[in-house]
């Protein structure tokens, strides 16, 4: 971690965990051995967050598109989730992490989201690192949410349609009082975004790498966060010489 500069880390980084499947089937096991292996993965990236000191990590931990999948990989994953909630607790609890959670959990079964609320409210005062897992997420889904409530307020006289400007939408995700991440990153080599953050990633960075989640160890985080460090970010402007896209 000696390269890493302290300065000028990324304050939230946001991950799309993908892989998992592909990195089971070239060792011919069954996907549920590969989101168990997911899983250690998770566990090193949030201590590796917290070490060099990552304020905001979200991780995509299940999309609105994953209820499709089989029923019983989908319970193996409900099942998964709850595992590490309750291992994970008392690191969280040492290391000041605080667990939160977007998307439509109101989906997730009843034993899973008894966990999962229970886990939010015990880490609620963390203050070192806020962790949060995108749950039953899908960002149109996001949009379309933040487009009801807004209409709500309308139809309601709250406010006009003179009032909707782009921090008003902002404070309508699910993100709502969180910074929009800095940098992105995507494992297993796929170049698109699967409708996460579609919002909130307007001006990130993006960071593609090769390596299937599974194997997305320390190293690998390091040289993405190295990557992050190395850019110039514009957010459309000039840089320092004049120049521009």
């Amino acid at each position: 971690m000696s390269n890493i500069d302290p300065k000028k880390l990324p304050k939230h980084v946001a991950i799309i965990m993908d892989g998992n499947g592909r990195w089971a089937k070239e060792r011919g096991m069954t996907r549920v051995m590969g989101h168990q292996q997911g899983a250690e993965a998770v566990r090193t990236i949030v201590r590796t967050s917290r070490e060099i000191g990552i304020q905001w990590l979200t991780l995509y931990a299940f999309s609105e598109e994953n209820w499709k999948r089989p029923k019983n990989e989908i319970l193996a994953l409900m099942k998964l989730l709850k595992h590490f909630l309750k291992s994970e607790l008392k690191e969280m609890q040492e290391n000041g992490i605080q667990l939160r959670t977007i998307g439509r959990t109101d989906k997730l079964p009843k034993d899973t989201r008894k966990v999962l609320l229970d886990t939010i409210g015990k880490t609620a005062s963390n203050q070192n690192m806020v962790l949060t897992l995108a749950l039953s997420y899908g960002g149109r889904q996001e949009l379309l949410d933040t487009i009801q409530k807004i209409t709500r307020k309308v139809e309601n006289g709250i406010i006009t349609s003179i009032d909707i400007s782009e921090k008003l939408v902002s404070d309508f995700l699910y993100t709502s009082d969180m910074p929009d991440p800095d940098l992105l990153i995507r494992t297993s080599g796929e170049y698109r975004i699967s409708n996460f953050l579609l919002w909130q990633i307007a001006y990130s960075e993006i960071y593609v790498t090769n390596t299937l989640w599974p194997d997305f160890d320390k190293n690998e985080y390091l040289a993405a966060i190295l990557d992050f460090q190395r850019r110039e970010r514009r957010f459309g402007a000039a840089n320092s010489k004049g120049v521009g896209s």
